[in-house]
């Protein structure tokens, strides 16, 4: 049976896109993992970067579904006629180090950070990520699902064996440690939360041979959704926790598949993403930094970077935009996103020769960047910041007709008309709209210098809001009363 991705993908109901597959484990059958694997592999053939013979890089991370998901991808890889190179249960920049390395095609089993019932597979062409202009190719390929291959719940048939594990840990520990140079972290004392996070144990390695010593913390055998953009209540009391009792320089974390960080201040307090970046930019000298819109405003405020680029939500906008600053000529060129997760664009000097561009989000660079700085502790490092404050939070469920209602009043008619309307619906919290910016959602700045942004999630039923204030009640104020006007308005109450 030949069916095209875009049909397969309206099939099951598991979306597909710029950023790989997610959906629900359910509906993730070997069947639908195996077509969307041969899908990109169709494009990757057609871009040139995939024949018969041409190894594919596979990891995953620690949910219950991610082996069986990983079997049936390396079957489709060896029915491509690739050969299936199994990096075992790792980092997703630790994979894509690797295979940028060789020049070969990757993919990672991961849901990130939303909960264990989900999961999805994120692709990587030879040099560096999917981007949008790959996505109309990769969904018309057609792909053979012969039904000899799985029953009839869509399982294969016989289950394919994974090679045996090559070893991509020892690369990505290395980068670092040449970066930094042995000891750069003595006499720190520091806290690692592992809860279910793939890189928990490479993580405590690179911290160990940079000299600190560590204090491994709430690791768990059951997968926790940790996201770096909407901490857990529970998390931000484990930290303050923990650093009142072990008297830590900081406490350090990542995501599921550990490409977006989490670092707290030696009192528990967990630093935006968005700031880190700043932070990690700035430590490298970077002359042109990309971000998306979502982001704090203190990096142009800083005043530290010749050229800063705002671009939609996402990880592949980013690295477009980083792709143009290249091009132009831009000596050091960086990127970063609100969850942390930050991109290396062109090489850099480390301590014992060059660290080789890392054009996909890193979890470890920004925090080795915060915790070998020269600044005394790492909340005098957000002290010298201009203090602007973001806060993040989500309404769920949000249905897609809500989405549609929404934010077809906040763009309709003209500027003037869509100011107006933001200042009807926040004006009493946030004063009158002065400027509206629809790269991606509606995002409004109002006197005074306080934003609300508005942007519907591409993967899940939900709204997601961001704010800005002059400090952190502030934000975090002005993100509840707008998502409670928002409600008010679509009478979600």
């Amino acid at each position: 049976m030949t069916i095209t991705v875009k049909a397969l993908m309206q099939e099951c109901g598991v979306a597909f896109g710029t950023s790989g597959a997610r959906g629900l484990v359910t509906a993730m059958t070997d069947r639908v993992c195996y077509g969307y694997t041969a899908g990109f592999l169709g494009h990757m053939a057609d871009e040139g970067e995939f024949a018969p013979g041409t190894a594919v890089a596979l990891a995953g991370d620690l949910r219950p579904s991610s082996p069986r998901i990983l079997a049936a991808c390396a079957r489709a890889v060896r029915d491509c006629g690739g050969v299936p190179v199994f990096c075992g249960y790792v980092p997703t920049p630790a994979l894509a180090l690797y295979a940028f390395a060789r020049g070969i095609p990757s993919l990672m089993v991961t849901g990130s950070h939303i909960p264990a019932d989900r999961n999805g597979i994120k692709f990587y062409r030879s040099a560096g990520e999917v981007l949008k202009a790959d996505e109309a190719g990769m969904s018309r390929q057609e792909v053979d699902l012969d039904r000899g291959r799985f029953d009839a719940a869509g399982m294969l048939i016989e289950p394919e064996a994974l090679p045996p594990v090559t070893d991509v840990e020892t690369a990505y520990v290395q980068r670092y440690i040449d970066h930094f140079g042995a000891g750069a972290l003595a006499g720190k004392r520091i806290g690692v939360y592992q809860h279910s996070a793939v890189g928990r144990d490479v993580l405590a390695q690179i911290l160990t041979e940079l000299g600190a010593e560590i204090e491994l913390l709430g690791r768990s055998e059951v997968f926790v959704p940790v996201d770096t953009e909407a901490i857990r209540p529970e998390d931000v009391a484990l930290a303050r926790q923990w650093a009142a009792e072990f008297g830590f320089d900081a406490i350090v974390s990542t995501d599921g598949d550990s490409d977006r960080p989490l670092i707290a201040d030696e009192t528990g307090k967990w630093l935006r993403g968005d700031v880190l970046g700043i932070r990690c930019a700035g430590g490298l000298g970077a002359t042109s930094v990309v971000t998306p819109v979502s982001s704090n405003s203190a990096v142009e405020a800083s005043g530290r970077f010749a050229r800063v680029v705002r671009t939609r939500i996402g990880s592949p906008y980013v690295i477009s935009a980083m792709d143009a600053e290249l091009a132009a000529g831009s000596p050091l060129v960086v990127g970063y996103e609100a969850n942390g997760g930050f991109l290396l664009g062109s090489a850099v000097a480390g301590k014992t020769g060059t660290t080789v561009a890392l054009p996909t989000r890193d979890a470890v660079l920004p925090m080795l960047m915060v915790l070998t700085a020269d600044a005394p502790g790492v909340s005098a490092q957000l002290a010298s910041l201009p203090q602007r404050y973001t806060f993040s939070d989500r309404v769920v469920p949000f249905p897609p007709e809500a989405s549609a209602r929404l934010f077809g009043e906040l763009t309709a008619g003209d500027e003037a008309a869509q100011l107006a309307r933001q200042t009807t619906l926040f004006g009493s919290f946030a004063g009158a709209a002065e400027a509206i910016d629809l790269t991606d959602g509606v995002r409004a700045r109002f006197a005074g210098g306080n934003v609300i942004h508005l942007r519907g999630s591409g993967n899940a039923p939900e709204l997601r809001c961001y704010t800005e204030g002059g400090s952190e009640a502030e934000a975090a104020a002005l993100n509840a009363a707008a998502t409670r006007a928002v409600k008010a308005l679509l009478g979600l109450d």
